[in-house]
């Protein structure tokens, strides 16, 4: 019998319904199973995809998500292992990613490309996730983490920051090139940074000139308004070797299109259910490549960790208590977050 088995601890539960309601109650704390371990949080950070799943919007074909408890973006110390548990003990530090685990055996995962896995299952969607003062995680897919650093800082990147790092990864980016970053939330003001030390010219575009201060500040070294002008803009600096979209919307096809050079890598990111246009002769006499990503891998993962580490990546926090997090969500899906929001279980009371 483990110590924790008679503990209760908080927990944002969902009541299961589209944009219903989300409840502060007291639940047994969880035991790990083989394989697993028990973590006990320091902070979990908010995502648009929280936002996507309390709303209702899952993945196609998925369903209802089984979670009860959302929240994928957690930092927190190993309290407990299941059995064949052998790399970690308690007192590990460890993030928890999307990523609870995968299948292991597809092609994706074979390649070390497990966030394509068509049978993964992820935290705050298939299992339950951070938004709690404790959770289990699988000991195969727990991220190693810094004792020094701050929980706070590094609970987005387990979500935000590898999404844009893989997304960065994928466009190639060598020095000189040119790179258009269409939205300049979080995710947005992450992939700034990271392109700029790869060397490229970033130009970051959004409909707010508060985003684009932002991305300014974080070292974009050109700024526009996404617009019907941005185009013509664009071509103005060059055309673009990579466009990558971070902005929830079909509205930035048009610019990315228009603006990327012959053979240039268009990325897709953000979750856009719309379709778009693409000519198949314009594709066979440019060669640009089109792709998109989906958060990232553990390798990816801990290179964007001593990223971090050697040089943090900056980021405005708002840090919240787990009362707060209803009032978050909203806050999100009006728009009104600069930067990202984290829950705080060891510093705010």
């Amino acid at each position: 019998m483990s110590l924790f088995d008679s503990l209760d601890m908080r927990a944002a539960i969902l009541d299961g319904n589209p944009g219903g309601s989300i409840t502060i109650n007291c639940l047994p704390v969880p035991q790990p199973a083989h394989g697993e371990m028990l973590v006990k949080l320091e902070a979990c950070g908010v995502c648009h995809t929280d936002l996507h799943v309390w709303k209702g919007s899952v993945r196609p074909g998925s369903g209802k998500p089984a979670a009860q408890i959302l929240g994928h973006e957690g930092i927190g110390r190993v309290v407990s292992t299941g059995p064949g548990v052998d790399n970690f003990t308690a007192g590990d530090r460890v993030g928890i990613p999307w990523l609870h685990n995968t299948c292991g055996t597809c092609d994706e995962c074979l390649a070390g490309q497990e966030a394509f896995c068509q049978f993964q299952r992820a935290h705050g969607f298939d299992v339950d996730g951070g938004f709690a003062e404790y959770v289990i995680v699988d000991a195969g897919y727990a991220i190693p983490v810094p004792d020094g650093a701050d929980a706070g800082s590094l609970a987005p990147l387990m979500c935000a920051g590898v999404t844009a790092y893989s997304a960065i990864t994928k466009a190639e980016l060598k020095p000189g090139m040119r790179c258009a970053i269409f939205g300049c939330g979080g995710l947005g003001l992450y992939a700034i940074q990271i392109a700029v030390r790869s060397g490229a010219f970033v130009v970051a575009l959004d409909i707010s000139e508060d985003k684009l201060e932002l991305a300014r500040a974080v070292g974009a070294q050109a700024t526009l308004i996404a617009d019907d002008t941005a185009i013509g803009k664009l071509e103005s600096l060059g055309k673009m070797h990579a466009c990558i979209n971070f902005a929830p919307t079909a509205a930035t096809w048009p610019m990315m299109i228009g603006s990327i050079r012959p053979r240039g890598k268009i990325v897709a990111t953000a979750m856009v259910s719309n379709p778009v246009p693409v000519n198949q002769e314009w594709l066979t006499g440019t060669g640009v490549v089109i792709t998109g990503t989906s958060v990232g891998t553990r390798l990816e993962m801990r290179e964007l960790l001593r990223i971090h580490t050697d040089n943090p990546l900056s980021m405005k926090i708002k840090e919240i208590t787990l009362d707060g997090i209803k009032d978050a969500l909203e806050d999100l899906n009006s728009g009104q977050i600069e930067g990202r929001i984290v829950i705080r279980y060891d510093v705010i009371s």
